[in-house]
């Protein structure tokens, strides 16, 4: 699970085998053996020994900001495999393996959006038409980035437009499902004009947490993207990994406010934009963490959701060890 530190003035520090938060005279325990990260989402105080706790245990500590992007982290040292690894992400990027790698994960994306549009369609028997509509629009784009070849160089901007084209269909069909008030007009980002899209973004960004964790621990470096480009300080490789991954978010949301479960009172209003307050990232995080923890099938057995993340950036670092240039 994943502890979440959002109350102001919070204080979580270790007792014996666990961790304690305690806010005036409200004190919470859980044991470090069900903790799997800590996010720490407001003003808040944490000890030193909770902190060594945290690392000994290989439990990372994530700051996250008011639009639920991480900015900081507290986690041990140690690389998380062979510096190999890295190196053959930067002899892969201008192959033509590098953008084989990088469809792959568009694909796949977009297989994840197909099936979520089909489950949605199910239900909802007066909205099928458009609905199918929207899955065969998204399957047809999905077959051009399946015949892309070349380099990611040569092919970058094309499989954006496409990705772009597939998103903007993706997130009309999710918004002809909504109740009337909570209908949106696409993908706003920080901040997010509206309700859908300020939930929708604090729930990515703590995936964006779970992913950058998972290619540190397979040894991947987050920095050396394939797709998304390599400015500044920019983790890349977290950017382009995290699409595959998006629908665990999706769903939860969706069905958030589908069925009703989601409050005006859970949004503050911002300069240009909407926010998740504390009362609206608790109900999110609750969601989040049940679709963590459901057992899904993946390659034949039987994991949970969360551990799909790290099993996927093993598989990628194995096939770039595996990679001769």
């Amino acid at each position: 699970m994943q502890l979440v530190i959002n109350t102001y003035g919070s204080y979580l520090r270790k007792k014996g085998n666990c961790f304690l938060v305690r806010k005036d005279d409200k004190v919470f325990e859980v044991s470090v053996n069900k903790v799997d990260s800590i996010l720490i989402t407001t003003a808040a105080y944490i000890s030193t020994d909770a902190i060594k706790f945290a690392v000994d245990n290989n439990i990372d500590i994530v700051f996250l900001d008011s639009y639920g992007d991480p900015y900081g982290r507290v986690w041990h040292p140690k690389l998380g495999s062979t510096t190999l690894i890295r190196r053959r992400q930067l002899e892969m990027y201008d192959k033509a393996e590098g953008l084989n790698l990088a469809k792959k994960w568009g694909i796949q994306k977009f297989d994840n959006q197909i099936e979520l549009l089909k489950r949605l369609k199910k239900a909802r028997a007066e909205k099928k038409d458009e609905l199918e509509a929207s899955i065969k629009e998204i399957g047809q784009l999905k077959e051009r980035m399946k015949g892309l070849k070349g380099t990611i160089e040569e092919r970058r901007q094309t499989m954006l437009g496409i990705e772009g084209m597939a998103s903007k269909k993706y997130f009309e069909a999710l918004s002809l499902i909504m109740p009337e008030k909570f209908k949106f007009k696409g993908r706003s980002r920080n901040p997010a004009t509206d309700e859908f899209n300020a939930m929708l973004n604090y729930g990515y960004g703590v995936l964006y947490s779970m992913v950058e964790k998972a290619c540190i621990i397979a040894g991947l470096d987050p920095y050396i993207g394939f797709l998304h480009t390599d400015n500044y300080n920019k983790k890349s490789l977290v950017f382009d990994i995290i699409e595959m991954f998006r629908a665990f978010v999706d769903e939860p949301v969706v069905h958030l406010f589908s069925k009703r479960k989601v409050k005006e009172e859970y949004f503050d209003k911002i300069q240009h934009g909407l926010s998740l307050n504390k009362e609206g990232k608790a109900v999110l995080i609750e969601a989040l963490n049940e679709t963590f923890e459901k057992t899904i099938k993946y390659k034949g057995r039987n994991i949970k959701t969360k551990n799909v993340v790290q099993f996927e950036c093993h598989r990628i670092a194995n096939k770039l060890l595996k990679q001769t240039f």
